[in-house]
């Protein structure tokens, strides 16, 4: 069987994970990126592409990361975001200019996401990428049944230098030795599972639907997110004036919208986004998934670290998933490279598994992850009840934040993705403070 050794072993080669796969290198950490999905190959710009809206501190992270040059000529700038309720009067406007910024983020493909991040990969020393392959095994010191993995005492008092992965590729069988690995796998982790780390999973009983629309007025760089009893309602500024639509409905309602006549469709979607934009007239391919929380009880075991959806996947309001996730990378990156730095002031070899390492990251993205996942959780339980007090409730809400500009600053910082303590990358500035550097 082939046997392999890395600093870094990161499963899933997804957005999250490959961005990770990015900043490795730079730090001198051998890093290996095991996928089990062959990429696509890259095509042609459709109409029915993707978006991904990500928040400022997230195209400042892939900044540096070295990506946002790659995708910064065809992002369409996010400029005001305007929230509103279905059947009651009020709203809120967010204006980036109040706030003394030309944009709040940016809204990317994410078929041009994944052509950037997949050429940077490819394009670095020191990342072996292997695809298809996934993993099979894992072997830690520390116990991995799902009772130990709740305990605070799991695992032993000295863990082991390493972990070990059985991987299967297209070559066959083979173990890689890793100081680190980081499941990015998704909401559905095979990681988190090898592990035996439980996950609370919370079902929404939602499906979101999207597609593209063209609307007949143009869109400004406004995103609109309307809140209904059953789900918000988005449009998305996108490319060539087209919008991406995020319609969340019950799950009984989604393959009813996905089935209706063209024309009625259209029709539906202009009703129920008020005519923010006019007439919704262009549709692009219909699809639909499921809405599901999911938490792990915990994103670090031994010297394995749970990163992005695969430690918290959440509701789609606000749009704030993948940007919680590009904010676990913005973290990870900064506590490795310093700990780099300081290995090597101190002429020792840094080891990327250090507990203490991923302790710190840990407590780090602790309050972030769950200020924003309980914002998420209770912005769909508060706008999808009907009782008197949360109709008054959320009412008071918009009216309190449209009329006074801290609230609206404040909650302008948050979608943005500034919240508790905000990593380097985030604010715009290196991965080590100038005193730092390594030698």
């Amino acid at each position: 069987m082939k046997q392999l050794e890395t600093d870094v072993l990161i499963v899933g080669g997804g957005l999250v994970g490959a961005s990770l796969a990015c900043v490795l290198p730079s730090l001198g950490l051998r890093t290996t990126l095991v996928e089990a999905v062959p990429p696509r190959a890259p095509s042609s710009p459709s109409y029915d592409d993707r978006t991904l809206a990500l928040g400022r501190a997230s195209c400042l992270i892939l900044k540096g990361l070295g990506l946002w040059d790659a995708l910064e000529p065809n992002a369409t700038s996010i400029r005001q975001v305007v929230v509103s309720e279905l059947g009651a009067p009020g709203r809120v406007t967010l204006d980036s200019a109040e706030m003394g910024l030309e944009r709040f983020g940016a809204v990317v493909e994410a078929r041009a996401f994944g052509v950037a991040v997949m050429d940077r990969v490819g394009s670095l020393e020191g990342v072996d990428f292997l695809c298809p392959a996934r993993a099979t095994a894992l072997q830690t010191g520390a116990p991995v049944t799902a009772g130990a993995a709740d305990r605070d005492e799991a695992g032993p008092a000295t863990p082991p230098d390493a972990v070990h992965v059985s991987v299967e590729g297209e070559s066959g069988p083979m173990q890689l030795k890793a100081r680190l690995v980081v499941g990015a796998d998704g909401a559905d982790s095979m990681v988190r599972e090898l592990l035996g780390i439980p996950a609370e999973v919370h079902d929404y009983a939602q499906a979101a639907v999207i597609c593209n629309v063209t609307p007949t007025e143009p869109h400004r760089g406004r995103a609109f997110e309307r809140m209904t009893p059953t789900g918000p309602f988005a449009l998305l500024p996108h490319a060539g004036e087209r919008c991406g639509l995020v319609w969340c409905v019950p799950d009984a309602e989604a393959a009813d919208l996905l089935a209706l006549p063209e024309e009625m469709f259209l029709a539906r979607a202009t009703e129920r986004s008020g005519g923010a934009l006019g007439t919704l007239r262009r549709l692009g391919r219909r699809s639909a998934y499921p809405l599901k929380q999911v938490r792990a009880s915990r994103d670090t075991l031994g010297r394995v670290l749970l990163l992005g959806n695969a430690a918290h996947a959440i509701h789609p309001v606000g749009a704030q998933g993948f940007n919680l996730g590009l904010r676990d990378v913005a973290v990870l990156a900064e506590l490795l490279a310093a700990h780099v730095a300081d290995a090597r002031d101190a002429g020792e070899a840094p080891d990327p598994g250090a507990p203490a390492l991923l302790e710190a990251y840990a407590a780090w993205r602790r309050p972030d992850r769950e200020a924003t996942i309980g914002w998420t959780h209770d912005m769909v339980s508060v706008f999808g009840s009907e009782s008197v007090l949360a109709r008054g409730a959320r009412s008071l809400g918009l009216a309190a934040v449209g009329l006074l500009p801290p609230l609206r600053r404040r909650l302008a910082s948050r979608a943005m993705g500034y919240r508790g303590k905000v990593p380097r990358l985030a604010l715009g500035e290196p991965l080590l403070a100038p005193g730092e550097a390594a030698s």
